[in-house]
């Protein structure tokens, strides 16, 4: 079993209930949903390219999924959420995107923001007691002779190479897209989702994702939202 601290808007909001119909999977309650047809795709061609981001769930991740440590329970990584949480304001990203990194696509801020990094770093450090080391199969799966010497150090101290100045936040919509068929992919994704491509989004909660199983689909355990910021009395 692993667990993982992400992001997702709430299960009622348009975005999530978009985003699951495209990937074809509710990860609130794991339930199948039928995926859109898209034009340049067979049925069969599309499922193939969001069978990872439906594992997933429609998320960004905070904290990359890990195996708890000797000595950790659930229940303990439930109220650390809860009280990192509340700690935590919430804060709106001016506008999201659609963009690739690599070949695959995602929804991605327009700009950088110094509240979703610090966010970010924070979520990788402050959970990080819970984390079990990546066994060394885990290890290896990621490659760690084709990273950079930075990426290989954040693999090895914090049990994922993308952390602190190379996160890089992203609500992944596809597997590995061939240039061939990008600009039509490109073109389905801004179709169907519409006004959620360069729109604001609020940053608004942190969930817990479980992973019963290797390989089986990530289904959201606990979601907490995060305050408004404090408003500041003058005299």
């Amino acid at each position: 079993m692993r667990y993982a601290i992400y992001f997702t808007p709430p299960a009622d909001d348009p975005l999530t209930r978009r985003a699951a119909e495209w990937l074809g999977r509710d990860a609130f309650t794991d339930a199948a949903l039928k995926q859109p047809a898209v034009e340049g795709f067979s049925a069969d061609a599309f499922k193939a390219l969001t069978d990872d981001a439906r594992r997933y769930g429609f998320h960004a991740t905070m904290k990359a999924p890990f195996a708890l440590a000797d000595g950790r329970a659930e229940a303990e990584l439930i109220a650390a959420l809860d009280d990192f949480s509340a700690g935590t304001s919430g804060f709106t990203l001016p506008e999201l995107v659609l963009g690739q990194i690599g070949r695959f696509f995602a929804l991605i801020p327009a700009d950088w923001s110094a509240e979703l990094q610090m966010l970010a770093d924070d979520c990788v450090s402050r959970f990080d007691s819970f984390r079990a080391p990546l066994s060394e199969s885990d290890f290896a799966r990621r490659n760690p002779d084709q990273l950079t010497p930075e990426r290989r150090e954040n693999l090895v101290n914090w049990g994922y190479p993308y952390v602190f100045e190379d996160f890089r936040f992203h609500m992944t919509l596809t597997g590995q897209v061939e240039p061939a068929e990008q600009p039509a992919m490109r073109a389905a994704i801004e179709s169907f989702f519409g006004d959620y491509v360069s729109a604001p989004r609020r940053i608004g909660h942190l969930a817990l994702f479980v992973e019963p199983a290797r390989g089986a689909p990530f289904i959201l355990k606990h979601l907490v939202q995060l305050p408004e910021p404090a408003i500041r009395k003058t005299a």
